[in-house]
C-alpha cells in the first residue's frame, strides 16, 4: 500500500474525523484556517483520492460530496503490513518493533491478539468444544 501524500493525508484525516459526507468546499475552507490551497487543487486530489479507490461520491447540487470507502485503521494497518513484508527477517523485525512499544501500545497488542485468538476457537466452542 502507497503512503498517501501530505494533501492527500490532510484530506483523508478531515474526512475520517468529521465522519460524513463532505464537500471540496468545506475541506478547503477548513485547510485554508491553518495554510492557503487552492480550490481546484482539492478538487483534484479528491478526484484522484476516488479513482484511487479511498472516497465514493454523490452529488449535491452541482458538488461532489466525498465519503471515505475504508477508515483511518485499514490503512494504518495497510502501512505495517507492507513495512513488515519488506522486512527479510519478519520474527526480528516485530521484535524490534515490540520493543520499542509503549506500555499503553504493548497492552493494546495484547487485547488485540487475545481478541483475534478467541474469534479463531469460537466455532469450536459453538460447536460444542472446549477451550
Amino acid at each position: 500500500m502507497r503512503r498517501l501524500g501530505d494533501l492527500e493525508a490532510e484530506i483523508m484525516d478531515r474526512l475520517w474525523r468529521w465522519q460524513r459526507p463532505t464537500t471540496v468546499r468545506e475541506v478547503v475552507d477548513d485547510i485554508n484556517r491553518t495554510r492557503t490551497v487552492a480550490y481546484t487543487t482539492v478538487m483534484t486530489v479528491a478526484d484522484i483520492l476516488h479513482r484511487k479507490g479511498w472516497l465514493r461520491r454523490h452529488k449535491v447540487g452541482r458538488a461532489w460530496a466525498y465519503e471515505p470507502v475504508r477508515g483511518r485503521e485499514d490503512y494504518t494497518a495497510g502501512l505495517m503490513q507492507d513495512a513488515l513484508g519488506r522486512s527479510e527477517d519478519r520474527q526480528a523485525a516485530l521484535m524490534r518493533f515490540v520493543e520499542h512499544m509503549s506500555q499503553e501500545d504493548f497492552a493494546a497488542l495484547d487485547a488485540a491478539l487475545r481478541a483475534v485468538g478467541r474469534e479463531e476457537t469460537a466455532p469450536a466452542v459453538e460447536a460444542g468444544g472446549e477451550r
